[in-house]
């Protein structure tokens, strides 16, 4: 599918970036700041891992960036090895791949084979803390851009993806409902239509934020959610 490419294409990133705060998207473009610190690559290069640090010592495991302790990240691990997904997890079809689709692109960390010629799975994943259920909604939206992309590529119905919490070793499921589909909508709305400093959130996302002092804002950030 690869007419309309004359179509503006969005990053995953900037997607994820205006479900959380699309007034630091804008700082973000106008600093055309892309960076990934080097902690988040860390703690996402553990989801490569999981073989080796299902069975590591306290003292190995207590020089990775995870964020339990070393006998709870073990539990984790065992638990997940216990899922179906698993196997596919640690021997994905494809790793760190771009894939572009008809209003999006970006990075895919993982894509699944399907099971019995079903659809494949994609994988993203966050170097941060998961919510108590489900997953934030800018990882959800970013899981949903990720599927589309694919969706695209094989021209087949992508139905879910995962979000991966490699850090914690957890990892959630991510259906392509119509809600989340209507909020993904809605971020590439609000991502295609920035064009000067959106109004500001000003709530618990702000403390930390690279922008606060040019924002005006004082709390948090996407980078420092993550990371």
């Amino acid at each position: 599918m690869m007419p309309e490419r004359s179509r503006r294409v969005t990053p995953f990133s900037d997607l994820a970036a205006a479900a959380y705060c699309p007034r630091q998207l804008y700082y973000r473009r106008r600093e055309d700041d892309r960076r990934v610190p080097d902690e988040v690559r860390e703690r996402i290069d553990l989801a490569f891992r999981y073989p080796e640090l299902v069975d590591a010592s306290d003292a190995v495991l207590r020089r990775l960036p995870i964020r339990r302790s070393p006998a709870a990240y073990r539990r984790n691990l065992v638990r997940l090895r216990e899922r179906d997904v698993y196997d596919r997890l640690v021997a994905p079809a494809a790793e760190r791949a771009f894939h572009a689709g008809r209003d999006c692109h970006g990075i895919v960390h993982k894509v699944l084979a399907g099971i019995d010629d079903g659809p494949p799975v994609p994988v993203i994943c966050s170097p941060g803390e998961p919510p108590e259920r489900g997953v934030w909604e800018h990882q959800s939206v970013r899981a949903v851009a990720a599927a589309k992309a694919l969706a695209w590529e094989r021209e087949r119905r992508v139905p879910r993806a995962l979000v991966e919490y490699p850090a914690v070793g957890t990892v959630r499921s991510v259906r392509l409902t119509t809600r989340r589909k209507a909020t993904y909508r809605r971020a590439l709305r609000a991502a295609r239509a920035i064009d000067g400093p959106p109004a500001r959130v000003d709530d618990a996302r702000c403390s930390g934020c690279a922008y606060r002092e040019t924002c005006g804002t004082g709390r948090r950030s996407l980078r420092s959610l993550l990371g």
